[in-house]
């Protein structure tokens, strides 16, 4: 297994694709910052799919697939990149939907955007109703912080509500600049004692749920060492990959390599100095050739 000291920095990742029938690609850090398309990324995928190989996205973006589909539209990553999108919003639907099925009412923490999550599911009741909430980000996260939240968490826990995170990010970058995501508040509603339960990135179920798609649209079972994960979150893309077995390539960006988002072998010594996982290589930016 690749040791922290020796994690090789890639210009290509058209080694690590031979023998690989699938690749799990994170989203945001990796296709685009949420505002820019990262194009070279795009032709990889584009050029792993035409030899074969199937692109799955797997994103923790908070909002059903069909809508990230839209986001990349307006971004500019062509379609021609993936196969097919999971994000954590499909799972968190799946929770939604058993938490209205159980007869708890459902209240909502983000921005309108993201009111796609319910569709179908359950119709979000005002806070001080609720006995379950979903969190799926800041309702302004160019502006707020998670200090913002403090009251209102502190209400919620008071009542014991508990919380469906429907995106583990802590932060992404965007355009350059580092914004807060629905982990953040759920890691402060947890610190101070709430219950959370977490829908995507580093937790298996979502994993599962890759698997099937996977096996779906290539009509065989895929096994981990057929995957290669790619992305850009530590806690997330890493760590989720090493807890479900499969090889990862961390590609840099500003959420953990500083503006630029440039790396060396020393800045990758220093982000994997603590991690339990690490990745196979890592990348300033994915590309092929």
């Amino acid at each position: 297994m690749t040791q922290r000291a020796d994690i090789p920095i890639l210009s290509s990742i058209e080694p690590l694709a031979a023998g690989r029938t699938a690749w799990l690609v994170d989203i945001w850090g990796v296709m685009h910052n949420g505002v820019t398309p990262f194009l070279p990324a795009a032709d990889a995928c584009a050029r792993f799919r035409r030899n074969g190989g199937t692109v799955l996205l797997l994103s923790n973006a908070p909002r059903p697939a069909p809508s990230v589909v839209e986001q990349l539209d307006r971004i500019g990553v062509p379609r021609e990149a993936y196969d097919t999108i999971l994000t954590s919003g499909d799972a968190s639907r799946e929770m939604i939907q058993r938490s209205a099925e159980a007869g708890r009412a459902i209240g909502h923490i983000g921005p309108e955007r993201d009111r796609g999550l319910f569709e179908g599911a359950a119709d979000p009741v005002p806070l001080a109703k609720a006995q379950t909430v979903v969190c799926s980000g800041l309702y302004d996260d160019e502006r707020e912080t998670p200090e913002t939240y403090i009251e209102i968490l502190a209400l919620l826990k008071k009542r014991g509500v508990d919380m469906i995170c429907a995106n583990p990010d802590l932060t992404v970058e965007r355009g350059g600049r580092i914004i807060y995501c629905a982990g953040a508040l759920a890691k402060a509603y947890e610190d101070m004692g709430g219950a959370v339960a977490y829908a995507g990135k580093p937790y298996l179920p979502v994993y599962d749920l890759a698997f099937e798609r996977l096996a779906a649209l290539r009509g065989a079972v895929v096994s981990c060492g057929d995957v290669l994960a790619i992305g850009d979150g530590v806690g997330t893309d890493i760590a989720g990959a090493a807890a479900a077995g499969i090889d990862c390539v961390y590609v840099a960006s500003g959420v953990h390599a500083g503006p630029g988002g440039r790396i060396d072998a020393s800045t990758v010594a220093e982000i994997f100095a603590d991690s339990e996982g690490w990745p196979i290589a890592a990348m300033n930016g994915l590309a092929w050739g």
